[in-house]
């Protein structure tokens, strides 16, 4: 692979399993206009911070590991992304997931607090020093969650049908009719006809009123409510910035940190990710979370206001019928390919193995379906931060990688897909190289491809031929 989801090299190599023959073939473009948006990215120096990793030429040489390149770990062309939690922020547990397959450790910044966050990054540049080998991380914002406030009993249940009330009365604990919804920008944004879902999707509603005071639903899809569950709008954007003060405070740690990129959620449009992308200034490459309906129907805008996207299934199967998520993975999928941003597929990928050492087929075909159609990036979350198995999660998503990418039908699937896309109008000249180096590798069976870039975009660009 030419891109990797770490900063740390200018230029990847990947180098192609062919049998015998030496033939290399060479890529390159002048590109200067059409890469100045991600040359802060590629051509930095790693700043200062990254020094608390101590230098290779430090280490004892019992610590200079070297590796068999030789393993599938090392051969597979997609990249595995594994949350850290309580069951995997040990030395001991980071070195097995990254010598497993790990390729970018996500650091979840909806918990735990900074100072627990820059021991992590500590030991991971450790082990990239250590392995001389780049690792990612990637700092996960927790973005803007709407919560409901408290209520007088441990717990309330709403019938379908009844009439329940959302008001700012934050002295008042709420009961089975009313509760505080302690976030006026929603109350101030919905209008009759537009949803109202707690607690993920459990319960549902439809506004039959509202003022900027308050609003009264009709209650769709009842059930048992308790204190602070969230809230999801699913029809409306919320006029509210994508940044809390938590998430900016997070972010300056982040950067303080060298993080590799930052995710932002709960994105609703473009102007989202340039307000991110103002605040980080060429620090860090920026992810779009694509969870929200809004950001859906802005797909392509978004997508380029972005150095990468994430599929973020869980809220997105929330926020919209649940038969959609495919369908819309595939898209993001497709418009991330054509405009050359990496990709990632997040949520559930594993999920049974947060208690069991096998996964179920189902779980398997979801990988392997994301590899297939072209995703960069597969993710762990609670399987790898809070599961009981979280080094045979990451051994499992690596072997179902390796067994899909030696299909021969994931190349061919690849080349049909890079030749129906075509030349993206920004960036023809490197597309049609790029495209005829594909067809010369691959008649030659090379195992070397170059690609002379001075801003990374044409290593980019042959990223998606694989």
């Amino acid at each position: 692979r030419a891109l990797s989801l770490s900063r740390r090299p200018l230029v990847r190599i990947h180098c192609c399993e062919a049998a015998s023959s030496q033939a290399r073939v060479e890529v390159g473009t002048e590109e200067a206009a059409d890469g100045d948006t991600q040359a802060g990215f590629y051509n930095t120096p790693a700043p200062a911070a990254a020094a608390t990793a101590p230098p290779v030429a430090e280490l004892n040489p019992e610590d200079d590991m070297m590796i068999d390149k030789t393993h599938p770990r090392w051969r597979k062309h997609s990249k595995q992304v594994a949350t850290v939690g309580p069951a995997s922020s040990s030395m001991e547990m980071l070195e097995a997931l990254f010598r497993a397959g790990v390729d970018v450790f996500r650091l979840n910044f909806s918990h735990g607090n900074a100072e627990e966050k820059r021991e992590l990054v500590k030991i991971i540049r450790r082990l990239e020093a250590r392995y001389r080998h780049p690792i990612g991380i990637l700092a996960d914002l927790q973005g803007p969650k709407l919560r409901v406030s408290t209520f007088k009993d441990p717990v309330v249940v709403l019938q379908d049908g009844q009439d329940f009330t959302f008001d700012l009365d934050k002295s008042t604990p709420g009961d089975e009719t009313r509760v505080c919804l302690p976030h006026p920008e929603i109350l101030g944004t919905l209008q009759e006809g537009d949803q109202v879902l707690l607690d993920d999707g459990k319960l549902r509603m439809t506004v039959k009123t509202a003022s900027a005071e308050q609003v009264t639903c009709r209650v769709d899809v009842g059930g048992k409510l308790s204190d602070r569950k969230g809230v999801n709008t699913p029809s409306i954007v919320l006029p509210i910035s994508p940044l809390t003060p938590k998430d900016r405070e997070d972010l300056v740690h982040a950067l303080d940190m060298d993080v590799d990129w930052v995710a932002l959620s709960f994105v609703q449009r473009a102007e989202d990710m340039e307000e991110l992308r103002e605040l980080v200034n060429g620090r860090a490459r920026i992810m779009a979370k694509i969870e929200k309906p809004s950001a859906v129907k802005d797909l392509a805008a978004v997508i380029a206001a972005s150095d990468g996207c994430m599929v973020a299934r869980g809220d997105l199967g929330v926020e919209m019928a649940i038969e959609w998520v495919p369908i819309v993975q595939r898209d993001i999928i497709a418009e991330c390919r054509r405009q050359g941003k990496p990709v990632i597929v997040a949520t559930q990928m594993l999920e049974s193995m947060i208690d069991s050492p096998i996964p179920t087929r189902a779980e398997a075909s979801d990988i392997a379906n994301a590899i297939f159609d072209g995703a960069d990036a597969v993710m762990l979350s609670a399987e790898s931060a809070s599961g009981r198995y979280p080094l045979e999660a990451v051994v499992m998503q690596q072997r179902i990688i390796n067994k899909v990418e030696d299909s021969p039908r994931y190349l061919d699937d690849i080349r049909a897909r890079v030749e129906k896309e075509g030349a993206d109008p920004k960036h023809v000249c490197a597309d049609s190289i790029v495209s005829a180096a594909m067809n010369i590798a691959v008649a030659n069976k090379a195992k070397v491809v170059i690609a002379f870039t001075a801003s990374g975009s044409t290593a980019a660009r042959a990223s998606r031929c694989r």
